[in-house]
């Protein structure tokens, strides 16, 4: 049996017999990890509450042949309980949670910017640093072009016609110029596409300067395209309360 540390945010968990529970680990080194924490379901375990979702924790794991088991547990960031007690940190948490999930699919292969991504974008929800809603477009936007599928809000996305303007197709990957149009492209407002790039890019005091009718025009597109480039849609995501 050979032990190894890491750092990780924990994505989900389910219980496994009486008093053990599985837990999907997002770590820093080893990528996805699926591993066992024994007897964490009881009252006297020492670290039980620290494999929770949304947490962020330092971990001893040791390797067995189908799933690790975790031997130690050290709290770094406790965003657990901040993000389950407010509804809509939780909902768009829970996105977030999903989609990291679902990007990083292969088990112990290093996804290191996917895990910085993810560490910051829950610790942002649990600080209330920004408006909920802004942080989960912003992570989604960020979460898909390190997977390779990174949308353009300026050039067209098919032709790359410099821009701006004035329709957007998911399919096509964002912004598109009138020759290159799908029809059913939707035709956002010009802050729309700035409120978008600004999420991109990480311009928050753009971003946090926006008007709540374009957020609410940014996140339905956010969604679209997730939702299309991950090919299946996210459970949590009609689930978030957007305020």
């Amino acid at each position: 049996m050979s032990l190894y540390r890491d750092e990780a945010i924990v994505l989900r968990t389910h219980a496994l017999g009486e008093a053990d529970r599985i837990v999907t680990l997002l770590t820093r080194g080893h990528g996805k990890v699926r591993a066992v924490g024994k007897g964490v379901r009881r009252t006297t375990s020492r670290f039980g509450s620290r494999l929770e979702p949304f947490m962020h924790v330092d971990l001893q794991l040791s390797t067995g042949r189908s799933l690790d088991v975790v031997t130690q547990a050290e709290t770094i960031g406790a965003y657990g309980r901040r993000v389950g007690e407010d509804y809509t940190l939780y909902t768009a948490g829970t996105v977030m949670l999903e989609t990291a999930e679902r990007l990083v699919e292969a088990e112990h292969e290093p996804a290191v910017p996917q895990y910085w991504l993810l560490v910051g974008a829950v610790r942002a929800l649990a600080t209330r640093e920004h408006s909920p809603g802004l942080v989960l477009d912003s992570y989604l936007l960020r979460a898909l072009a390190i997977a390779g599928w990174a949308p353009s809000f300026t050039d067209c996305a098919r032709c790359g016609e410099p821009g701006p303007h004035h329709a957007f197709a998911p399919a096509v990957g964002g912004a598109v110029c009138g020759a290159c149009r799908p029809p059913g492209a939707a035709a956002p407002a010009p802050e729309t596409f700035a409120l978008l790039a600004a999420l991109l890019s990480g311009d928050w005091p753009v971003a946090d300067a926006s008007h709540e009718r374009h957020r609410v025009e940014g996140n339905g597109l956010v969604a679209a395209f997730c939702q299309f480039h991950l090919e299946r849609r996210l459970r949590s995501l009609p689930m978030v309360e957007r305020i």
